[in-house]
């Protein structure tokens, strides 16, 4: 499966559009992380916890939007963006979005 952002991919062409796909996640802060971002803001430097939670969660809605896209017979999704929301307090919502299509060779 080619996943890009753009919205052509070198050497292919398009055949067939068949959508949106998408996938989500929802994620919540764990307090243990909490506090050693607290310590970690105290001194500086990158909050590694948040960094990885955040990482992980990019990858599970990946993931998701790609078997969407498989679903439906795509081989490629092009254009793809990410969008964060904040869902409660300590809760935010990271989906991944693009165009499923067929692709071929040039």
């Amino acid at each position: 499966m080619i996943v890009t952002t753009t919205f052509d991919i070198a050497g292919k062409r398009i055949v067939r559009t068949l959508g949106i796909v998408r996938g989500n996640t929802v994620r919540a802060r764990h307090l243990g992380r909490d506090i050693l971002a607290f310590f970690r803001n105290i001194v500086g430097g990158e909050v590694y916890e948040y960094t990885k939670l955040l990482a992980e969660s990019r990858e599970h809605a990946l993931d998701r939007m790609i078997q969407e896209a498989h679903s439906l017979g795509a081989n490629a999704v092009v254009g793809v963006r990410f969008a964060t929301s904040e869902v409660l307090q300590n809760a935010a919502e990271i989906l991944a979005y693009g165009t499923a299509v067929v692709v071929e060779d040039e």
